[in-house]
């Protein structure tokens, strides 16, 4: 008699089709009070409910509340909150033209503004990031000028990276933002290296990088892992869950668990935060930050959100999800989120919202303005061809230097 097998391949689904109604009920998403904050230096095995859970600051009735209540002041507050705001501002005008083809690319970090702006905030200024293509708001958050980051946009004669790079991919030696890459997470392994020199310098700096739920499907994540772990470098190492890759679910990468779960059999706490609570960002990246300037090591942190934008203006979401996801995703907006909060506080009023809007709106355009003036995408000027030749050796071989001589000149 023949055997009958009923294995079979798995193929993972999105949770919603675009003709589909999104309902987010399955969601476990707990009241603030029920996350304890531990100490910093805590054995990882102790808090491996914390890579199951999600932690909160922000209630419903947009209060703080609970152990990870950070207690930042009124004026910091609000700083967190116009820099998420400007971030949104630039992005709209960025985004409008690309479509006006005054841009060739761009990519939004709608919904997600908290992640960057928090978590630069939390850190010092001496330590080191390595983003991904939508931490945009850490330039924000640490002063960098929106005339340059429109500038490497455009490519023109005041692109600090002489249009060598696609655009969004920043730059910012000085302001601590490692160059970003196009290649998926090789940012991470680079992030451990340069932690494991700060510790081997006897520094107190420490590094943080980021990549997105479908990038921990690459190498890199596991051997950084490996390694942040072995050597137990001052790294905070977080996974931006924004539920798809392009236009892939994160169920593709996420194994059927959370991806805070992934540093658990590296020895390494994980934990799990709603990435659009600004309070609760701030805190898990301040306590994480602690840990590795203590001597604690790594921290492996899943920042659960939602890209409302699509992947790039080379996408098309409504092709692949619901258009109401954004919609009725239940842990709302981060912006909102934190305006409401200081709403209730009594620091911030829907007034000052909008006129705060008005001016970040009118401010990127002028910047816009600026930018052109130092080229456009089409007329230029740009950097010349010559300086192909730049940046590449420490001492320029002298066939290249021949090389260089006959472009300069217009010869064959």
């Amino acid at each position: 008699m023949a055997q009958e097998f009923t294995s079979r391949l798995h193929i993972p689904k999105a949770p919603f089709r675009p003709d589909e109604e999104p309902d987010f009920s399955y969601l476990d998403i707990p009241s603030p009070e029920s996350s304890s904050k531990p100490e910093p230096l805590i054995d990882p095995n102790a808090i491996r409910h914390m890579a199951y859970g999600l932690v909160r600051v922000l209630d419903d009735d947009h209060k703080a509340k609970g152990e990870w209540h950070p207690q930042l002041s009124a004026d910091k507050l609000r700083f967190g909150l116009k820099k998420m705001m400007h971030v949104r501002a630039f992005d709209d005008r960025m985004f409008a033209m690309q479509r006006q083809g005054k841009l060739c690319f761009y990519l939004k970090c709608t919904g997600e503004e908290a992640v960057a702006v928090a978590q630069a905030m939390a850190l010092d200024q001496q330590d080191m990031c390595f983003p991904t293509y939508r931490q945009q708001g850490l330039l924000f958050a640490r002063g960098y000028p929106v005339v340059d980051m429109m500038c490497q946009c455009l490519s023109n004669s005041r692109d600090n990276l002489k249009g060598r790079q696609l655009p969004v991919l920043y730059s910012w030696k000085e302001g601590g933002f490692f160059t970003v890459s196009g290649n998926l997470a090789t940012q991470y392994c680079q992030a451990v290296g340069w932690a494991m020199a700060s510790a081997y310098k006897g520094e107190d700096h420490i590094a943080a990088a980021w990549v997105g739920d479908g990038s921990t499907a690459e190498a890199d994540v596991y051997h950084a892992l490996q390694f942040s772990s072995t050597y137990q470098a001052p790294v905070i190492l977080n996974v931006v869950n924004n539920q798809w890759a392009i236009s892939t679910p994160q169920s593709f990468a996420s194994a059927g668990t959370t991806f805070a779960a992934r540093s658990l059999g590296f020895h390494i706490p994980g934990i799990r935060v709603d990435g659009n609570d600004f309070l609760a960002v701030y805190a898990v990246t301040q306590w994480a930050a602690q840990r590795a300037r203590n001597g604690g090591g790594p921290t492996f942190i899943e920042l659960f959100t939602y890209r409302v934008a699509s992947h790039s203006t080379s996408d098309n979401p409504d092709a692949y999800r619901s258009p109401k996801e954004a919609e009725l995703w239940p842990l709302g907006d981060p912006i909102t989120r934190l305006k409401n909060h200081l709403i209730s506080l009594g620091e911030w009023s829907e007034e000052q919202h909008l006129a705060l809007q008005q001016e970040l709106k009118e401010s990127v355009t002028a910047d816009w303005q600026e930018a052109l003036s130092y080229g456009s995408l089409e007329e230029g000027p740009h950097w010349p061809l010559s300086s192909m030749f730049d940046d590449v050796f420490k001492e320029l071989p002298q066939h290249l230097q021949i090389q260089r001589q006959k472009m300069e000149h217009g010869h064959e």
